[in-house]
């Protein structure tokens, strides 16, 4: 899918994916609006986990979801995240430690996506296997309205990383891989490039499941719509971490 590569993929520009973004949008808005989940980061990231309420499909406001310009296979989807910035993101907030802070102002907030911080130690598990990650614009926005960031190839330091810490494990999701992640994510830093993602409408963006990626924070002077930069994200689950780690998933 992208792991020969960098690890993610633009997809378009294409009217099936400009008319589902067109469909969506208002609906975004809507729904960002009527929220009362509090807006993080000094009042500047609306997280919005399955905030949009499309259905299973994909289909909103009566817009087919873009299966096949996409070139993924049809399956159930999971409300789509909202994930939404304001001017001036990222601020500091009571809710996030000076150091959590300084890790989301100067690396983006890297992370991977399904790994769960849990305990008062927030020790590091694979919760949640995602099979792949996809974004989509839904307004239009300044390149330096927060976006997307990547580090190209990371995916298959991370995928060594994790096959090897659980390795010959029954459950792998059950491995604390914290340590891990840490070096790799590290050793991530040091040795794959970093490259900036604008979301622009009609296009989509597909990341490998175990990229590491963030959000760069809001450039001075870049301007978006007054509800700030929204962009809808789709992680659909695999059946298990062992799926995750397969390597016939890895392309």
């Amino acid at each position: 899918m992208v792991a020969a590569g960098p690890g993610w993929r633009r997809i378009g520009p294409d009217p099936a994916i400009a008319a589902w973004a067109e469909a969506a949008r208002p609906v975004a808005e809507a729904a960002i609006a009527a929220s009362d989940e509090p807006w993080r980061c000094g009042g500047t990231w609306f997280v919005g986990v399955d905030a949009l309420p499309n259905g299973p499909d994909g289909a909103i406001a009566g817009a087919a979801f873009p299966w096949g310009v996409l070139g993924l296979s049809p399956e159930p989807l999971h409300r789509a995240q909202l994930s939404t910035v304001r001017a001036g993101y990222p601020r500091p907030s009571g809710a996030e430690s000076e150091a959590a802070f300084r890790f989301r102002r100067d690396r983006d907030a890297a992370h991977l996506d399904g790994l769960l911080a849990e305990g008062t130690e927030k020790r590091r598990f694979l919760r949640e296997p995602h099979g792949w990650i996809l974004g989509i614009a839904l307004n239009g926005c300044d390149p330096g309205a927060a976006p997307l960031v990547v580090w190209e190839g990371s995916h298959r330091i991370m995928l060594a990383a994790f096959r090897a810490a659980m390795a010959g494990t029954e459950d792998p999701g059950a491995v604390d891989v914290t340590v891990v992640y840490q070096a790799a994510r590290r050793r991530v830093f040091d040795e794959c490039p970093r490259r900036a993602l604008p979301g622009r409408v009609g296009e989509a963006v597909l990341l490998h499941r175990a990229l590491i990626h963030g959000v760069a924070p809001w450039s001075e002077g870049a301007t978006a719509p007054e509800t700030g930069r929204i962009v809808a994200y789709f992680r659909p689950l695999l059946p298990s971490v062992t799926d995750w780690l397969a390597e016939a998933r890895d392309g």
